[in-house]
């Protein structure tokens, strides 16, 4: 008889993990982070105990307003965090690669797929509205390697729409912080089965055509549903 395997233990993250995560990275950009959150949670429950003595009933208002003071300074808490995120990572090479792979449905992101000695690079994203070549660099050098992954990208996979994005703020560029909301936004062109399909066949023929410069990526942006 064969002894079934021992489940393997899972692996428990520590509860808050992610809050403490994002608050450090928060506080190394907003010092005044902690502060704010604690005027907030201060001034909303003051509002809600002021009420309460207007109409006689303080205990009962400061019981309500409190988890509301708390939502309060986490809803404002996640807005400057989302916001941190994008900063602490901006002007870091492959920080495109970091946002595009935080998006959680929809999308398959493979980075750095072409790299130049400059270490422009080009990473491409596979979903229902095709193949997304995104660019990273300097403008001028990356129109010739985004043109030539374009053309290696229909040779493998006709027929598909390949769409080019530079990342940057210049004109015709897309900024880090609006690259997620502008890949989500282009319209459907494959069905599911067809996007499944064209992402097995990109996995076959591989990724780099040019090894990835040495160097630590960047932390993950934020995640958009």
């Amino acid at each position: 008889m064969f002894k079934r395997k021992a489940k393997e233990k899972k692996i428990k993250t520590p509860r808050f993990q992610t809050f403490r995560d994002a608050y450090a990275v928060t506080k190394q950009v907003k010092p005044w982070i902690g502060i704010a959150l604690v005027a907030i949670f201060l001034v909303t429950l003051s509002i809600g105990v002021g009420i309460g003595f207007a109409v006689d009933h303080p205990v009962y208002f400061g019981f309500i307003f409190t988890p509301l003071s708390f939502l309060a300074a986490l809803l404002f808490f996640t807005r400057v965090a989302g916001r941190a995120a994008y900063s602490s990572i901006e002007g870091q090479m492959g920080a495109g690669a970091s946002v595009l792979m935080a998006i959680r449905k929809g999308w398959t992101t493979t980075p750095a797929v072409a790299v130049s000695r400059n270490q422009d690079m080009v990473h491409r994203s596979v979903g229902r509205a095709g193949i997304v070549l995104t660019g990273e660099g300097s403008p001028s050098t990356l129109r010739q390697l985004l043109q030539d992954e374009h053309k290696k990208t229909e040779r493998f996979a006709p027929g598909v729409p390949v769409i080019e994005v530079i990342v940057g703020d210049g004109e015709g560029q897309v900024s880090l912080r609006k690259l997620q909301k502008h890949l989500q936004k282009q319209p459907k062109k494959l069905t599911a089965h067809q996007m499944r399909e064209v992402r097995a066949r990109l996995k076959a023929v591989g990724g780099l055509s040019m090894p990835i410069p040495k160097g630590p990526m960047p932390t993950r942006a934020p995640k958009i549903r």
